[in-house]
């Protein structure tokens, strides 16, 4: 992953726009991206990069960032402009780049991981790039937004139409938490739609629209429904609802879903200082041809938070999605693949 990432930043010829929530790189990883961006620097690249300052004490996922001070101080002694977001009370958990903004080559890199050794080794994730100069510039919108007032409760109000890409390829960006209610209830809607199949991966499943509304299609059983989720971070949130009477049915809705569709689960090592960070951390819904991706968590706090999605309207990465998450599913008690 650090060449993945490494590779997207030596391409880079006028500006890089980097927003990442988590950044602690160490080893041969992190002298990887270090050069990439020192090279980037001396060749005359524009950088920018903005990530997460803190995290609420009582917010039980995704977990704390921990940023690297060390290694941000050598990325400014190359000539990086930095920028800490405040994460209290709404994380700033974007996980995006954009590369020369404005010109005909403009791309954005973007998924669910975040730029640490264990997001890279441990963790399942998900990194795709999208070639459009129309999706940069609306990534770069969201950025100038934040960089320019890093409040993250205020950013986020940018509609985005459907865009063409080469292949035909049809997106649209979402960003939270100015879109964030739009976001969940276009996942419902793809949800409550679908014909043929639905597959989620998502560290944690709590965002009402999306939790209730796959709760009724299982229910009625007509569509092939399957996915993989974190378990440990589940169980982190279900003692949390246990404590709120107005979130007994997410608790009912959930076990539901569980208890008649083929989900896997990682019991991933709990949250602590110091400790090995191997969540199940990729990010995707696929709903028939849609799918919808980046670094949204399907929980209702993600919606408060600074949060990307790419809806991509494509059988064949749908196709692709829906391979990925039965492959890691499988791992974890979900359905078993065919001919394993």
């Amino acid at each position: 992953m650090a060449q993945r990432i490494a590779t997207f930043l030596n391409g880079a010829t006028r500006t890089l726009d980097i927003a990442i929530y988590d950044l602690r790189l160490a080893a041969a990883p992190g002298a990887t991206v270090l050069g990439a961006f020192q090279a980037a620097v001396q060749r005359g690249v524009h950088v920018r990069l903005m990530f997460n300052q803190d995290h609420p004490a009582d917010l039980p996922v995704p977990p704390p960032a921990e940023i690297d001070w060390a290694f941000l101080d050598q990325l400014k002694s190359f000539g990086v402009e930095t920028k800490p977001i405040p994460g209290v009370p709404d994380l700033m958990h974007h996980k995006y780049v954009v590369r020369d903004a404005g010109t005909p080559t403009a791309e954005v890199l973007t998924g669910s991981t975040n730029w640490t050794n264990d997001s890279w080794n441990r963790e399942e994730n998900l990194i795709f790039t999208i070639v459009s100069p129309a999706v940069a510039g609306t990534f770069t919108q969201n950025f100038e937004e934040l960089w320019q007032n890093p409040v993250v409760a205020v950013s986020g109000r940018i509609s985005s139409p459907w865009e063409s890409l080469a292949d035909s390829t049809h997106v649209r960006i979402y960003f939270c938490p100015g879109r964030g209610l739009k976001l969940v209830h276009a996942m419902a809607r793809s949800i409550a739609s679908a014909q043929q199949r639905i597959r989620i991966s998502s560290p944690v499943i709590t965002s009402g629209p999306v939790l209730g509304t796959l709760a009724e299609v299982v229910d009625h059983g007509k569509i092939d429904v399957a996915g993989v989720y974190d378990a440990t971070q589940m169980d982190q949130v279900q003692r949390q609802w246990g404590t709120q009477a107005t979130a007994s049915w997410k608790i009912a809705a959930f076990h539901g879903i569980m208890a008649a569709a083929p989900f896997g689960s990682k019991h991933s090592t709990p949250y602590a200082v110091g400790s090995v960070h191997d969540f199940m951390h990729a990010k995707i819904l696929v709903a028939d041809d849609y799918v919808y991706a980046g670094s949204f968590n399907l929980s209702h706090s993600g919606e408060q938070n600074a949060e990307n999605v790419v809806q991509i309207e494509s059988h064949a990465v749908a196709e692709l999605c829906s391979a990925y998450i039965d492959h890691v599913a499988a791992r974890y008690g979900g359905r078993p693949l065919v001919g394993s």
